[in-house]
């Protein structure tokens, strides 16, 4: 006799419906569509390949953002990360009280849903989101006849894996392709073969479940996407919103049985061009199971009942990596890509601990400081351009920046208004400092807070941004009545646009900057602290360098001034000197916060004491 669990189980298996398709999910890690089907030559992916025959490859994929856990935030949300606050890396927000994680409705509809095994979201969990989510995760422990939603991730094409040495090359390094903004050396072809081994490794196990799927006799009853989640975990590829780091690989099979789920364009061993982004993925997984999308998802579903129409442009963006703060924003009409760079004195290369643990990395950064490179090689270690706008098809490098271009002024304003637009839309939060998204929300989801003109002015917030980052000369009248402003936000922006614009822009800004260092908001003293610690007077530096370092400690603001602090620090280089051995000596634990912060606050310490010795 069936148990009563089991007799439940099999209920909701029945409501689910026989005709319910199943979708499996299998992804991979830091690799572009490096791959046979895409016409990679030099890859070795014979299941990949398979399946890209017997279904439909994605030119246009997007990852949204270049790094794992907002890419994976995005997807499990169904909305962007800088609309929930959650855009930084391995940062911690949660949702509103009225929306869940999209499988959550599956399981809703009778779905057993299953995760092998990463997670990595940078939002709570709002209740039980996965039937199991662990390394045992699978298919086969659902109900009979129960339909299943089934994701497996494989981690071994990792940017961690592709510098693991001792490694036995399978890849001749000297047939593979350099791209033409990294130095061509052995290390940087090194590691670019053994990317290309992984992923060879990689496909291997992908093969090994769609042959599981076979043995159970599924593979005409379920839907199969495959997916990596940014592109290549080599400097330049992962972490920035080139399509070098949002350019991903998508092949989507529906099996016959299901052809009134296909997408129109959708052709056996065919190519879409539809833009797509992970932001569409949940949405789309709902429609092909037969469940309306919820009206808070900001995607659209690329197949199955709910299909939407194509949209005209796909979006990217960075916030924090690790412990470095930078805001990108991109856009992408398939042809063009705009990039809006809002932190432009910062270098493309700032020192990330973990990424200068790849040889190519390295030996890169050992040779621009050697003199020994020429443009474009040279790009990723200077400051960036407020704007730069690429022709994808005729530079696939992204490497001819064509923002001042004459000939490219009307692509170059039409997808400045597309990313305006889409900040406008979403509600960005990323126009806040980190520190503020939480203390403004308070007890509210950042959702929430961001939702509300009032609490959140937008407008006002992005319009002094804009400005600030421009870079335009003349702007000191402007950004001295920013200063003024009742929106810290607004404040902090005029800071940063007098830091940005160096020794010049302090000084004609020194004396607000000044009265900065009391501001109510310690986002606000940081970024006035940081541009008088670098460019003020001797006098305006040491009082630059106490509120620095009084910020430094997690126990008085918590740990996102404390990081943003210690970066303000970092980039103060010999006249932080004075205050050395207390910043060396500042708490770099903080038991308050989750576990993946841990290794932030050692690594700006661990430079800082490394640039002084």
């Amino acid at each position: 006799m069936l148990s009563r669990i089991a007799l439940l189980a099999a209920l909701v298996a029945t409501a689910a419906g026989a005709d319910s398709p199943n979708i499996l999910w299998i992804s991979s890690e830091d690799n572009g569509p490096h791959l046979g089907v895409y016409g990679d030559a030099y890859a070795d992916t014979p299941n990949l390949d398979a399946l890209g025959a017997k279904g439909m490859i994605y030119r246009r994929a997007w990852s949204t953002a270049p790094v794992c856990a907002p890419a994976r935030t995005t997807i499990i949300s169904g909305m962007y990360p800088p609309s929930t606050g959650a855009q930084h890396m391995r940062s911690l927000t949660r949702l509103p009280s009225s929306m869940r994680m999209f499988p959550q409705y599956l399981r809703d509809a009778g779905y057993y849903v299953s995760n092998n095994a990463k997670e990595d979201y940078n939002l709570e969990k709002p209740g039980q989101v996965w039937d199991e989510s662990s390394r045992q995760a699978h298919w086969r422990k659902r109900a009979l006849g129960q339909p299943f939603f089934a994701v497996f991730n494989f981690t071994v094409t990792h940017e961690s894996q592709i510098r693991r040495r001792p490694h036995t090359p399978v890849h001749d390094s000297a047939k593979v392709r350099v791209p033409a903004y990294h130095p061509d050396t052995e290390e940087s072809r090194t590691d670019w073969a053994q990317y290309h081994d992984k992923i060879s490794e990689m496909d291997a196990m992908a093969g090994k479940v769609l042959a599981e799927l076979r043995e159970d006799g599924l593979e005409e009853d379920t839907i199969v996407f495959y997916w990596a989640d940014h592109g290549p975990g080599m400097p330049r590829g992962k972490r920035w919103t080139y399509n070098s780091g949002l350019h991903v690989p998508l092949i989507l099979h529906i099996p016959e049985k299901f052809e009134h789920l296909r997408p129109a364009e959708y052709a056996v061993g065919g190519e879409s061009e539809r833009l797509v982004g992970f932001v569409d993925f949940a949405p789309t997984v709902l429609s092909l199971a037969g469940v309306e999308p919820p009206d808070h998802f900001q995607g659209y579903a690329f197949a199955g009942e709910f299909e939407a129409a194509p949209q005209p442009y796909i979006y990217g963006f960075r916030g924090r990596m690790d412990e470095r703060y930078d805001m990108v924003r991109s856009v992408t009409d398939g042809r063009f890509i705009y990039i809006r760079n809002f932190m432009p004195h910062r270098i493309y290369g700032q020192y990330i601990q973990y990424m200068f643990q790849t040889p190519t990395t390295a030996v890169w950064h050992r040779l621009y400081h050697a003199g020994k490179l020429q443009r474009p090689r040279t790009h990723f270690w200077e400051t960036k351009p407020a704007e730069e706008l690429y022709d994808l098809e005729r530079d696939p490098d992204e490497t001819q920046n064509l923002a001042a271009s004459p000939e490219h002024r009307m692509n170059l304003e039409r997808l400045r208004a597309a990313r305006r637009e889409w900040s406008l839309s979403i509600r960005d939060l990323g126009f806040l400092p980190e520190s503020a998204i939480h203390s403004r929300a308070g007890d509210d989801a950042p959702h929430s807070m961001g939702a509300n003109p009032m609490r959140f002015p937008l407008g006002r917030i992005m319009r002094m941004a804009e400005l600030a980052s421009s870079m335009e000369a003349g702007a000191e009248a402007d950004l001295r009545q920013g200063l003024d402003d009742s929106d810290s936000a607004v404040r902090y922006w005029a800071a940063l646009g007098a830091l940005m614009r160096g020794r010049d822009g302090v000084r004609a800004l020194a004396g607000p900057l000044a009265t900065a260092l009391d501001d109510a908001d310690p986002a606000v003293r940081i970024a006035a602290g940081e541009a008088l610690g670098r460019y003020g007077s001797d006098a305006e530096a040491r009082r630059a360098l106490e509120v620095l370092v009084q910020h430094a400690d997690t126990r008085d603001d918590g740990l996102f001034v404390a990081m943003a602090a210690l970066n303000a620090l970092d980039y103060m280089d010999e006249r932080a000197s004075p205050a050395l051995e207390r910043i060396l000596a500042v708490p770099q634990e903080d038991p308050r916060y989750d576990r993946r912060f841990r290794a932030y606050l050692p690594n700006l310490v661990g430079k800082i004491r490394a640039d002084a010795e």
